[in-house]
C-alpha cells in the first residue's frame, strides 16, 4: 500500500468529532449507535460499576483478528484511530474491500469503561486490568478472555500508549510508534507465532519509516503471564503490542493518533492479502529499543540553591495529566535536579547559569508543581 493513499486515507476518513485526549463511553456511544449495518455492535458485558462494554464486529473473512483498546483508561490515542478505521472500512475501495472480504475483525474501543471516565490507568477497583491475565479477578478482563475464548482469533492487537519518555534508542528521536512480539516464556523464545507478529510489526515499521524516519521502537518484552499479550502469545496466537507514542508538540496524540490509524490498515490489508509464515521475521530486530531519555522541559544550565549553597544543574520537568472539568490539563512537575547531559528535553530552555527560582522565590525541589520559573527574574512560562 502507498503511503500517499495511507495519508490520503486518513484525511478523509478521520472521525471529526474526536478531538484530545479525553475519550470515553459517552464520547463513543453516539458514533456506535449510528455506525451502519455493516457493523455488528454488541453488548458484551459490564465494567465494574456497570458501564456497558461494547464490541463491533466488521467483515466476513475466514481470519479473524481480536482488537481490543483502553483496557488502561488514559489510553485513549488508539480508541480515536479504531474510529478512524471504522470510518475507513465504511467506504467501498479496494483496500477497504480486501480487509472487509479476508478478514473478521472484533473490536472492543474501550475495555476499561471506568478507567476512561476518570482518565486513570487502573479499573474502578484500582487494578491493572493488564496484570490481570492470570487471575481474572475483574469483570472487565473476564470479559475479553470470552472473547478471545469464543472469537478463538487468528491475531490479536493489544493497542496502547506510552509517556513522553520514551524514545526509539538511545537518542533524540521520540518514540512516536511502538511495537512488540511479547514473549511466551521466561527464555524469550523465538517461537512460531512470535516471528508471525514480527513479520507484521517490521512491514508497519517499514512503512512507517517513511512517514516518521528514526522515530518507531519497540518495547521492553520483559515476560509476564499476567499481562493479556504475554498470555495471548503463550496461546499460541500472534499478538502485537502498539503504543502511541509522543510527536513533537503534539501533546493531544493527533499526529500519533494518524500513525496508529496507517498501522493498523497497513497490518490488516497484509493480513488480509498473506498467508504469513513469519519467515520474514528478521527486520523486527532492526528497530531500536525504547529507551527513557526524555524530558518535557530541560532547563539547561540552571543555577539553584542545593544543599545550602548555589551549584549548577540542569531541572527536569514533566508533565501530569489531569482531568479537570471534562479536559485533560497538562501540568508541570519537577521530576529531577541534576546534571542531565545525557537526556533531551521536547523543549529545552537555556538558563545560561542564571539563578532559577520558584514564583515565591524560594528553591527549586523535586515534587513541585509549577506554571512558571524566575530565570534572572524574568518570568519563564512552562505550561503548554
Amino acid at each position: 500500500m502507498q503511503i500517499e493513499t495511507l495519508k490520503s486515507f486518513y484525511k478523509t476518513k478521520k472521525e471529526k468529532s474526536f478531538f484530545g485526549r479525553y475519550i470515553h463511553t459517552k464520547s463513543i456511544k453516539p458514533l456506535l449507535e449510528n455506525l451502519p449495518s455493516i457493523f455488528k455492535v454488541d453488548t458484551i458485558g459490564k465494567s465494574v460499576k456497570g458501564e456497558n462494554i461494547y464490541s463491533v464486529i466488521i467483515g466476513k473473512g475466514r481470519k479473524k483478528v481480536l482488537i481490543w483498546s483502553q483496557m488502561h483508561g488514559n489510553e485513549s490515542t488508539t480508541t480515536k484511530a479504531l474510529f478512524d478505521v471504522f470510518n475507513f472500512l465504511d467506504n467501498s475501495n479496494a483496500f477497504s474491500s480486501t480487509i472487509i472480504d479476508n478478514c473478521t475483525l472484533m473490536v472492543i474501543p474501550i475495555l476499561n469503561p471506568d478507567g476512561a471516565l476518570n482518565y486513570v490507568r487502573f479499573n474502578a477497583n484500582n487494578i491493572d486490568l493488564n496484570r490481570d491475565a492470570k487471575d481474572l479477578s475483574q469483570p472487565e478482563s473476564i470479559v475479553l478472555r470470552k472473547c478471545f475464548d469464543d472469537f478463538q482469533p487468528d491475531y490479536c492487537f493489544n493497542l496502547h500508549g506510552q509517556r513522553t519518555i520514551f524514545s526509539a534508542g538511545k537518542t533524540n528521536h521520540p518514540a512516536t510508534v511502538s511495537f512488540l512480539s511479547p514473549a511466551q516464556d521466561k527464555s524469550y523464545s523465538i517461537t512460531k507465532n512470535r516471528t508471525v507478529a514480527m513479520e507484521i510489526i517490521g512491514v508497519m515499521n517499514k512503512m512507517l519509516q517513511e512517514l516518521i524516519p528514526n522515530q518507531v521502537g519497540v518495547y521492553d518484552d520483559a515476560y509476564n503471564i499476567n499481562c493479556v499479550g504475554d498470555m495471548f502469545q503463550t496461546k499460541n496466537v500472534p499478538t502485537i503490542l502498539f503504543e502511541a507514542g509522543h510527536y513533537k508538540n503534539d501533546y493531544e496524540k493527533e499526529k500519533s493518533r494518524a500513525y496508529i490509524f496507517q498501522s493498523l490498515i497497513a497490518s490488516l490489508h497484509y493480513i488480509s492479502l498473506n498467508e504469513i509464515t513469519g519467515n520474514n521475521h528478521s527486520s523486527y530486530f532492526k528497530i531500536p529499543k525504547n529507551e527513557k531519555t526524555f524530558f518535557d522541559i530541560i532547563i539547561r544550565n540552571a543555577t539553584v540553591m542545593h544543599k545550602s549553597k548555589e551549584q549548577l544543574f540542569d531541572i527536569g520537568i514533566l508533565y501530569e495529566e489531569r482531568l479537570v472539568k471534562n479536559s485533560i490539563e497538562f501540568i508541570p512537575i519537577i521530576n529531577r535536579i541534576s546534571n542531565l547531559s545525557e537526556y533531551y528535553g521536547h523543549k529545552d530552555i537555556n538558563a545560561n547559569n542564571s539563578r532559577v527560582l520558584l514564583p515565591n522565590l524560594s528553591e527549586l525541589k523535586v515534587g513541585c508543581e509549577i506554571d512558571f520559573v524566575l530565570i534572572n527574574n524574568i518570568k519563564c512560562s512552562l505550561k503548554l
